[in-house]
Formats: structure tokens, sequence, C-alpha cells
């Protein structure tokens, strides 16, 4: 297992009227290539996210970032910086959290949650601390989550609402 210090360089989706918060641990290297969160053709979050907020799913990251901006959800991960093995959150060493305080600052921000496990374990070890803000952690949609359908996964991300 080759370890790669990976830094997270796709800026957070918010605005000053975003309520709800979806942290994803850090972005694949397929969505490092698009520049954007959730970026492997086969993750179900946009889907899956659609679904839930009774929308078509966007296709282009503009329609995506509207979408999110629409129902006053933001984006961002719970690592600025770590080593990690490809797309492997298991793999994840020597994390270093984002500055998710400035987004609560900076927003409306009242409920948080992780996209995912290891983003939920690693928001409450290096920044619930700071924030005091919970999380509520959701299943992963990657592809490798098989055990969880479609239809489960809507049903679970409905707590957003």
């Amino acid at each position: 297992m080759k370890l790669e210090t990976i830094v997270h360089d796709i800026p957070p989706l918010y605005d000053a009227e975003s309520r709800v918060l979806l942290l994803g641990s850090l972005p694949s290297p397929k969505s490092r290539e698009a520049h954007f969160f959730y970026g492997h053709p086969r993750n179900r979050f946009w889907p899956v996210l659609a679904a839930v907020l009774g929308e078509e799913t966007p296709e282009t990251i503009e329609e995506k970032q509207a979408m999110c901006r629409r129902h006053h959800i933001a984006l961002w991960d719970t690592v600025a910086k770590c080593d990690i093995a490809g797309a492997s959150d298991t793999s994840i060493r020597n994390a270093e959290p984002n500055d998710i305080g400035r987004l609560l600052r900076e927003s409306k921000i009242e409920r948080i949650f992780a996209t995912g496990g290891k983003s939920g374990e690693l928001y409450r070890k290096l920044i619930e601390p700071k924030t005091h803000v919970p999380i509520t952690v959701l299943p992963s949609t990657s592809p490798a989550n098989a055990a969880w359908t479609f239809e489960r996964l809507v049903e679970a991300y409905r707590v957003i609402l």
C-alpha cells in the first residue's frame, strides 16, 4: 500500500444562506481530476441528493452547484491534507482538518452530515472539539459501498431535509 500526500485544493461550496453542510473525507482521484466533489461517474451522491431534493440529477458542475445553492446545502471535506493510498479512506494517515469553523461563521449552517464513516470519525476527532457542532454520519454513496441500494441511500439521506 503506497501512500501519497494529498493536499485538498477544491474550495468549499457554500454561501451566506447555506444551512446544511455535507462533508466527505477527501476528494477521490476522479474528483480531484474533475476539480469538484463526488466526481467519480459511479458514485451515487448526485443521483441520491437529487432524488432527496425532488430534482433531476444534475450533469454539469454548474448544475450541481446551482442545485446545492437552491437548497442551501454546502459541500466540503473534513480533510485538508493527508497521506492516502488511491481512494481508500481506510488508508488515511496524518490527517489535517479543513477550517470548518470558517464555514460556520460565514453561513447559517446548523446541521452537519458526514457522507461516510471515515469523514465522521475524523470530524469527531479533529474538528468537533473546536466547533462543538455534532455530526450525523450517513452511509457512503461510493460504489464500494455496494451493500447499500440506491433506494436505501435515498431514504437515509432524507434526514438532511
